[in-house]
């Protein structure tokens, strides 16, 4: 018998243990997601802002990429050179099939079509970087 309630105690010891680091896990992560509400409460504010400050002028405020395309342009952001859409699935680890490949070729070729990729060549896309400005031809 006092094998067994030795093993019990053991047992509660552990829970104890275990509990107590729970707890402290739920701790930082209800610090981490009280951060990330903070930072879509501004981020949405920010947001508002800008489609007001956009109405005031009069221009028409970019309409929001669609999920799955900030994937994309976060790859060209890092890439220095122009990607294919088979890059760009092995990138995502969305599988090299046909039909992934395609499916990405048409949110590449869409983006083009709203002006945020460019296509220097068929099947080759990049991500246009701002041209920096002509030097000044009048001699100092």
């Amino acid at each position: 018998m006092r094998e067994l309630l030795e093993k019990i105690e053991t047992r509660q010891r552990l829970i104890r243990e275990t509990a107590e680091q729970l707890r402290e896990q739920i701790s930082l992560l209800t610090g981490q997601l009280a951060a990330a509400e903070r930072t879509l409460d501004r981020l949405k504010t920010t947001y508002e802002t800008a489609l007001e400050l956009a109405s005031e002028d009069g221009t028409e405020p970019p309409e929001p990429l669609p999920p799955g395309y900030r994937e994309v342009l976060t790859i060209f952001e890092q890439a220095r050179e122009g990607l294919r859409a088979k890059d760009i699935c092995r990138a995502l680890g969305t599988g090299l099939e046909p039909r992934h490949i395609e499916n990405t070729r048409a949110k590449l070729k869409r983006l083009v079509n709203r002006g945020i990729l460019a296509e220097p060549e068929p099947g080759m896309f990049i991500l246009p970087r701002p041209t920096p400005p002509a030097p000044d031809p009048t001699p100092t």
